[in-house]
Formats: C-alpha cells, sequence, structure tokens
C-alpha cells in the first residue's frame, strides 16, 4: 500500500523483456513510476546484456583451465609487470584476503611470482604465466569485442559514456 491508498501491482513480463505496471488507485503514482520504469528496464537490460557476456567469457576461460578471476589478475599484472599487490586487490574491487588466495593459487600452478619490494609485494608473470597471458588475454578480449560489436563505434563510446556517469555517480554514495 503506498501513500493515498494506492496499491502498484508490479510483474515481470518476459514476451517483450518489459514491466506491466497493473492497478493504480493514484495517478499521481502512475505517473512516477512511468517515469521510474525506464530507469528499472535499462538496468534490467543492462543485467541480462552483463549476465550474457559473463556466460560467453566464463565457457571461454574454463576451456583454458583459469577461472574468471584468475584471467583478471592475468590481464591486469601481464599489462602493468611490478604492479603491487595492493594496487592489484584496489583494481579488482576484491579484499586482501580474496586476492592473498588468488595468488597464492596462481603462484602455486607457477603462473605469478611475488617479489618482496619493502614493505610490498610486487607481481611478475612467470614464463608459463606470460605464455598464458599471450594466449589467452587477446583472444577474450576479441571475443567481448565481437560480442559488442553489435553496436556502432559511436554508440560503444555512447554507452561508456553514460555508464562511467552512473558509476561516478554510485561510487560517491
Amino acid at each position: 500500500m503506498y501513500p493515498g491508498g494506492g496499491a502498484v501491482t508490479l510483474v515481470g513480463h518476459r514476451a517483450n523483456a518489459g514491466i506491466v505496471i497493473g492497478h493504480m488507485a493514484n495517478g499521481d503514482m502512475l505517473a512516477s513510476r512511468a517515469r521510474a520504469k525506464t530507469g528499472l528496464l535499462a538496468w534490467l537490460r543492462l543485467v541480462r546484456v552483463f549476465q550474457r557476456v559473463d556466460r560467453a567469457s566464463t565457457e571461454y576461460v574454463r576451456a583454458h583451465q583459469i577461472s574468471t578471476a584468475q584471467l583478471d589478475v592475468l590481464a591486469r599484472v601481464g599489462s602493468s609487470e611490478g604492479i603491487s599487490q595492493q594496487r592489484l586487490a584496489d583494481a579488482l574491487l576484491v579484499t586482501k584476503g580474496n586476492i592473498c588466495q588468488l595468488l597464492d593459487k596462481m603462484e602455486a600452478s607457477d603462473l605469478l611470482e611475488r617479489r618482496p619490494d619493502g614493505r610490498v609485494n610486487r607481481l611478475f608473470l612467470t614464463p608459463k604465466g606470460r605464455g598464458l597471458f599471450d594466449a589467452v588475454v587477446p583472444e577474450h578480449d576479441e571475443l567481448v569485442v565481437r560480442l559488442m560489436s553489435v553496436l556502432s563505434e559511436a554508440e560503444q563510446d555512447t554507452l561508456l559514456r553514460l555508464l562511467r556517469k552512473v558509476d561516478h555517480a554510485l561510487s560517491r554514495d
């Protein structure tokens, strides 16, 4: 129940990937919900697109016997040899404990090595890790580019600009 006694029924509808807004006693609430509907639909579509790209990405990396988290580490360390463990954790948005476990596993698999530098650990790919980076990361990047190629370059630029705007607004909260 909403202020003024109006009730809203929200129903997901897969046939047109939209949302149908049901009965509402209060006309003002209906107008307010209609405005919010576009943002909700955009978010739902963003989630759907992310899930589909993530599924394709996961299938790709599994074929190479690594996880998506390991791919992220390979890509970051491979493009920034000597990155500190803390900077990597910040870039991947994971906790210090999670990054330690991930790096321990990758180090045990001879994919990377930690080198102490004062009070920080610097990360470097081993020859095996470099070989995996060279084989997997460019192909993965091409996969994502191919999936996004349904949009023109101008549309991709617009999408990136809009997503940055939302990301920056949310990071201030």
